[in-house]
């Protein structure tokens, strides 16, 4: 059975609106696929061992990624390193350029748990980091120019060549984001 992996944002959890939004609509319209939302650690590389695992312990059946924001950059690792086809949603560029905020105590947005971020855990997205896009074929690419988190000319600039799509305004939790689900199960399943 293939599988989407949802990944959600830095210090957000499976329970965000996007991700619940992308639950719904896969168990409605493509019961076909199962979907995993892991509840990702902020540190770098803690999540992608747990992601890793989940990708391997899958192949050779079929692994979608979305991802969001953080979730982005992990899923663009993954494309990377295993060759799968992701949907990425204001996705974070080089994510290790603007942790530095985060040094210290910190509580998670949605379950309170309380996490405290090193400059080593800053180190760990740095070397995460992937150098270029190989395979621009195996991205969708949703931006809103409005984004008040991120740039997305940064995310124009890394994925150039792939399949981006730009929307006026908007803001980073992506505005209307459901609207483009069919798009996204229909590009995640192309050959």
């Amino acid at each position: 059975m293939p599988m989407l992996l949802y990944l959600h944002g830095f210090n957000s959890s499976p329970q965000s609106k996007k991700a619940l939004q992308t639950q719904h609509w896969f168990a409605a319209n493509a019961p076909e696929i199962k979907f995993i939302c892991p509840a990702l650690p902020p540190f770098a590389n803690s999540a992608m061992q747990m992601l890793k695992a989940l990708v391997e312990a899958q192949l050779p059946e079929p692994v979608y990624l979305v991802g969001s924001s953080m979730g982005g950059f992990f899923a663009t690792c993954l494309a990377e390193k295993y060759d799968l086809r992701a949907v990425l949603i204001n996705p974070a560029v080089s994510p290790g350029r603007g942790l530095h905020s985060w040094l210290g105590e910190n509580s998670n947005y949605m379950t309170g748990e309380k996490w405290t971020f090193t400059s080593q855990h800053i180190e760990e997205y740095l070397a995460l980091d992937p150098r270029e896009i190989k395979n621009k074929n195996n991205y969708r690419v949703l931006l809103q120019t409005g984004d008040e988190v991120l740039d997305y000319r940064d995310a124009q600039a890394r994925y150039k060549g792939c399949d981006i799509v730009t929307e006026q305004q908007g803001d980073h939790s992506f505005i209307n984001y459901h609207q483009h689900l069919t798009a996204i199960h229909q590009f995640l399943i192309a050959l």
